[in-house]
C-alpha cells in the first residue's frame, strides 16, 4: 500500500478529515474530530510504512501474537493502539484495510450520541 492509497482509503470514510496537529510530518486522520489513524510521512520516505491504529484491547493482544507486523502503538497508549507495519511480509493490504476499518468503527462507537447523529446526517 502506498501513502496515497492509505490517504484515499481513510479520507473516503464518512466524517473523516486529515490534519497535522503535532508537526509537519505526522499525518492524522480524524472522524468527527477524534483520531483513528496516524502515520509519519517522514518514516514513509525512509521506507518505514507504518500506521498507528486504535484497537480493542483484547484483539490488540491477539493481533500482536499472530502478526509480526503488528506491534504495540509507538508513542501511544499501548493497550488501545497498535503500530501496523504495512510493508511487513505478514500484513496484507486487506488486513491493513480491515484494521483501519476496525479503528474507525471503534472511534465512531465511542462518539457521544449528538455527534453520532451529526455523522449519520453527513
Amino acid at each position: 500500500m502506498h501513502i496515497e492509497q492509505l490517504r484515499d482509503f481513510c479520507i473516503a470514510k464518512k466524517g473523516v478529515t486529515e490534519h497535522f496537529p503535532f508537526d509537519e510530518v505526522t499525518l492524522v486522520f480524524k472522524v468527527m474530530d477524534k483520531i483513528f489513524a496516524l502515520s509519519s510521512l517522514e518514516a514513509w520516505e525512509k521506507g518505514e510504512q507504518k500506521i498507528n491504529l486504535k484497537c480493542n484491547p483484547e484483539k490488540a493482544i491477539l493481533l500482536r501474537e499472530e502478526y509480526e507486523g503488528v506491534q504495540p502503538g509507538w508513542h501511544m497508549n499501548k493497550r488501545l493502539w497498535n503500530t501496523v507495519s504495512l510493508n511487513s511480509a505478514d500484513v496484507s493490504d486487506d488486513l491493513a484495510k480491515g484494521l483501519i476499518n476496525d479503528s474507525y468503527n471503534l472511534v465512531v462507537q465511542g462518539l457521544i450520541k449528538k455527534v453520532k447523529l451529526q455523522l449519520e446526517n453527513l
